[in-house]
């Protein structure tokens, strides 16, 4: 028997038997758990930059997701949509939000993330499953299939359904999902248990175990993994009691996308004893939240430098430059920006980047850091508020 799924004590019973070391979990729950309340006394304190702030965490998600898969959006396009879905008016955006619009494919995958955190006391079905797969490929008709071919909007086809990487005349199989015969079934156990957990299973714990059992099943021909980041946020938002996203698992995730797959393997490979994937997920979980923490600095400081600059002219280039370097304070650009980035940001000649760089540092938007010719770099010129600071171990 190489695979959970395998085990007499996955097939038997309401739900496969599960069991983890609560004594070994307590300290990381807690720890989380402690994290999560300093989250949403921050959002109940920050009304009005909710907002903004569920919107870069909905950005990061449709944007990590996608890349966990090795797929890169857009990410001016997956903002776009998160604009237009959520009906707001960005402050540095030029224009009204429905100005803006998205591709086919970032318009239905930020739909999906919203509709899986929104009516988050609706019950999880198969049908919702295969709706919100088939919208993960737009551009093709439901229930019609690729050139591959993948099937779209229904449960995949009678082939195997296996993990691998290598070459493809030596591949290496990481992980091999049940057979397509009694899938129904299977997922019919799934969504009953995710619907009716049991009262003894604590909610962020039931998430890693809702995640770690649909990607085992992995129902589909592809974008199992969207998928069940997708129930999994549910989850989440289900155990806050709150459909307002604040902190990007996904992101978190991505971060750490070896250690993702290498716990997957060995969770799918080992017993039902899920101790160590349970840990895992919790670790993750309190990095996104943390991060999500942070969020809200950035977009105080970024309310703040609108705020300052509310009379500056500016160009269109020159505010996606700012906007850019905002959203991302403390995380990218560290170094700060020099005129080649900006150049490739703004997509300009490099006579037109030096030159809106001195005219942004002459409205004092940005401020020249020590160092000359080519190796100039240059910050926003922002008094940052302190970043978030982590809550004591316990």
């Amino acid at each position: 028997m190489r695979y959970i799924w395998q085990l007499t004590a996955w097939q038997q019973g309401v739900a496969p038997t599960f069991h983890w070391q609560e004594e070994t979990l307590r300290p990381q729950l807690q720890r989380v758990r402690l994290q999560q309340g300093r989250l949403l006394g921050q959002s109940e304190s920050l009304t009005n930059e909710n907002q903004a702030a569920h919107l870069d965490a909905l950005v990061q998600t449709a944007l990590r997701t996608s890349e966990i898969e090795g797929e890169k959006l857009d990410a001016a396009s997956v903002r776009s949509s998160v604009v237009r879905h959520l009906g707001l008016d960005q402050a540095g955006f030029v224009g009204k939000a429905n100005n803006f619009t998205g591709t086919p494919q970032t318009e239905a995958l930020v739909q999906l993330l919203i509709d899986a955190t929104s009516n988050i006391t609706q019950p999880l079905s198969q049908n919702t499953l295969c709706d919100w797969q088939a919208a993960l490929f737009p551009s093709t008709p439901k229930f019609q299939t690729l050139h591959a071919p993948v099937l779209i909007g229904q449960l995949r086809g009678d082939a195997p359904m296996q993990v691998i990487s290598g070459r493809m005349d030596k591949p290496i199989v990481h992980f091999e999902a049940p057979p397509r015969q009694g899938l129904e079934g299977e997922l019919q156990r799934f969504t009953q248990w995710f619907n009716n957990p049991p009262v003894e299973v604590d909610t962020l714990l039931r998430a890693a175990i809702a995640h770690l059992w649909l990607i085992t099943l992995h129902p589909f021909d592809d974008g199992n993994g969207r998928v069940t980041r997708a129930v999994t946020d549910r989850a989440l938002a289900q155990a806050e009691v709150n459909s307002i996203r604040f902190y990007s698992l996904s992101a978190a995730i991505m971060a750490r996308r070896r250690e993702y797959y290498e716990q997957l393997e060995q969770a799918q490979k080992g017993s039902l004893d899920i101790t160590s994937w349970l840990q895992w997920f919790l670790s993750v979980l309190e990095d996104a939240i943390v991060s999500g923490l942070q969020r809200f600095e950035r977009v105080l400081n970024k309310t703040r430098f609108w705020q300052q600059h509310a009379q500056t002219v500016l160009s269109e280039r020159q505010i996606k430059v700012l906007n850019r370097l905002l959203d991302n304070l403390g995380e990218e650009f560290i170094q700060g920006i020099n005129a080649s980035k900006y150049q490739a940001l703004a997509k300009v000649s490099k006579s037109s980047a030096t030159r809106e760089l001195a005219d942004l540092v002459q409205k004092k938007c940005i401020n020249k850091l020590p160092g000359g010719g080519r190796s100039t770099r240059y910050e926003l010129a922002i008094a940052l508020r302190s970043k978030a600071s982590e809550a004591p171990k316990v």
